[in-house]
């Protein structure tokens, strides 16, 4: 007998019919010997109605009534559950995140868990019962609700597959699995059968819209396995584990695109220490992540400094910097929302040599600027101009032969 967290996604509970094809498929699981806990998205759609009922009232609501609000789309999704896998004769029960005590930080809006009590979960698994978990959301020690930020859910299933020691995690969504890239733009993209933690950390990161990044890293730190599969298919999907020999031969197993970003740059900003300190802490502690940075070369002794924000955050953080370069006197910032970023992730590229230059070339066929760079070990990103984001992802899905399968390295 296995213990088995499952989570699924709106568009796996996005109606009555679905919720009834999501709970045959619990019960599935739980006549087939398993011991199984559910965690479960809003339906589809409900949580952009509850934002955009905030934002009618204030452009910029407070967060603490923001999350009590959009929190409330689970609670329903989670009942409606419960009652359909009770109408079958499983008896389920559905737990708030509150109920359960997901304890997280007080970060309104994109909380951190930080402990999961799971006794009444045991002992509704003791009793033969199948707790029914609202997603996205927990409770600060004030005992205020908090949410996790968008596709917390995933965090949801993964840190309370850790607390309860489950076999594996399966996240159920409306793709079946990883694919090398995403099949809306690239007809051509493969499914992946395995892919390391740290491919899909940056995968994610990087815009693949699968996995929350947060999830994966969770399940790293704890080694859940993770298994990513369709609610509307029987068949396996990802697996994400731990790196293997397999993995690391595979030079790049993956091509990601966003243009969920948006570029900010601060013009002539003074070359001393100390600067950067005010330029981003202001954007830190309004928990405001910036991906890539860059630094010109002094000249005269002045500098000018580019970085990207989300897009959800542009606004926010182009007031604090503007604020921030007043104070030390630079001459301008700049903005720009149009911008995309292209990725190509793989294990086997470390310490390899010629991949970036692969890349730049295949690019520069099709006459797509770059604006920016950034790289780690297993990843290399581009910023350039949002019109060419999906012509830019096949390019690279096709020069590196993703299509036939993933290029590997020279043994």
């Amino acid at each position: 007998m296995a213990r088995i967290v499952q989570k699924y996604g709106g568009t796996s509970v996005a109606d009555l019919s679905r919720i009834r094809n999501v709970a045959r498929r619990v019960a599935k699981t739980c006549q087939e010997g398993n011991e199984v806990v559910v965690v479960v998205s809003a339906m589809a759609g409900e949580t952009d109605r509850l934002i955009q009922l905030a934002q009618q009232i204030n452009d910029n609501p407070d967060l603490r009534e923001y999350d009590a609000l959009i929190s409330t789309g689970e609670q329903v999704s989670v009942a409606l559950l419960a009652l359909t896998l009770q109408s079958m004769g499983i008896p389920a029960k559905s737990f708030l995140g509150l109920q359960v005590r997901i304890l997280t930080d007080s970060a309104f809006s994109r909380a951190r868990i930080r402990k999961v009590e799971v006794k009444r979960l045991l002992k509704e698994l003791r009793a033969g019962g199948v707790p029914v978990v609202a997603g996205f959301q927990g409770v600060d020690e004030d005992g205020n609700v908090t949410t996790l930020g968008r596709g917390g859910s995933d965090t949801t299933g993964v840190a309370l597959a850790t607390a309860l020691k489950a076999d594996v995690c399966e996240i159920y969504t409306d793709v079946e699995g990883v694919y090398t890239t995403d099949p809306n733009i690239c007809p051509e993209a493969r499914k992946r059968s395995r892919i390391s933690y740290d491919e899909m950390m940056e995968m994610a990161s990087l815009g693949a819209k699968v996995l929350q990044i947060r999830s994966v890293e969770f399940a790293k730190k704890y080694n859940v396995p993770i298994h990513v599969r369709s609610s509307f298919s029987d068949k396996n999907g990802t697996f994400v584990t731990k790196e293997d020999e397999r993995m690391e031969r595979v030079l790049v197993s993956g091509v990601t695109y966003s243009k969920n970003e948006a570029r900010i740059t601060v013009v002539r900003v003074p070359d001393k220490p100390g600067i950067a300190s005010r330029i981003f802490t202001p954007i830190s502690d309004a928990n405001i992540v910036v991906d890539m940075i860059i630094q010109n070369s002094s000249a005269d002794g002045h500098t000018d400094m580019t970085f990207t924000v989300p897009k959800a955050d542009f606004k926010k953080a182009l007031k604090l910097v503007k604020k921030a370069a007043e104070e030390i006197k630079a001459q301008e910032v700049l903005a720009d929302e149009n911008i995309a970023k292209v990725s190509i992730v793989g294990a086997g590229m470390r310490n390899h040599a010629g991949v970036a230059s692969k890349m730049f070339t295949a690019l520069a066929k099709e006459n797509i600027n770059i604006m920016m760079i950034s790289t780690s070990e297993i990843k290399i990103s581009c910023v350039i101009d949002a019109k060419y984001g999906e012509l830019a992802a096949r390019v690279l899905h096709r020069a590196f032969g993703l299509e036939k399968g993933e290029i590997r390295k020279e043994p």
